[in-house]
């Protein structure tokens, strides 16, 4: 027979320090355990956790189980929880700060890697300047003369003036560069003035 949990015993110390952390709180006592936040969750039932389970470990004051669970490296920081929780409870915050308390040594080495090379050189895939550049001007010239009805699209870099900055994703440009042409078109017909750097910077979740 499982032996019953002792809640009396226990001072949820994580979620007080979480709670310090995350701005309002991270509204993480208002969670009505409903699992909204699973339906669209892409790391639900991996290890055996979802977010409305790691909620309620983090309530409940299961401090070391919430720092060790190695679910907090697979959760996307996609932030879908966040969006379909009717509290907006900030689970993606939460799993953040369960991830800090993780001795550098012991995180995932291809995260661990990515990220020191986003520090180093401003993205995930280290694209340097020129080449980055090139990317977006072929790519903008391919679909102005291949694709009728785009012959103006724009994909400006350092303009000034622009209200809106595009941070685009690292591994786009290196690996699928089609793909950031969806985007451009959508800015194109909503008439937005935007632009990317010159210094290619990635936009990563992590």
């Amino acid at each position: 027979m499982a032996e019953a949990v002792r809640l009396e015993e226990r001072v949820a110390r994580f979620k007080q320090r979480a709670q310090g952390a995350i701005p309002d709180g991270g509204n993480l006592d208002m969670c009505m355990l409903c699992g909204t936040c699973v339906g669209g969750c892409p790391a639900a039932g991996l290890s055996d956790m979802d977010p409305r389970k790691f909620v309620r470990m983090v309530l409940l004051g299961l401090d070391e189980e919430v720092v060790t669970t190695p679910w907090v490296w697979m959760c996307t920081q996609c932030q879908r929880c966040i969006y379909a929780c009717p509290m907006k409870v900030d689970i993606p915050r939460l799993v953040y700060e369960a991830r800090a308390t993780w001795p550098r040594e012991e995180r995932p080495k291809g995260i661990r890697g990515s990220c020191d090379f986003h520090v180093e050189r401003g993205g995930a895939m280290g694209i340097p300047k020129e080449d980055w550049i090139f990317v977006v001007e072929d790519v903008l010239e391919q679909v102005r003369s291949e694709q009728p009805g785009w012959e103006n699209l724009q994909a400006p870099i350092d303009k000034k003036g622009a209200p809106y900055y595009l941070n685009q994703n690292s591994r786009e440009p290196v690996t699928e560069p089609e793909a950031m042409v969806p985007l451009w078109k959508i800015l194109h017909l909503l008439a937005l003035d935007w632009t990317y750097s010159s210094e290619p910077r990635g936009g990563v979740n992590y």
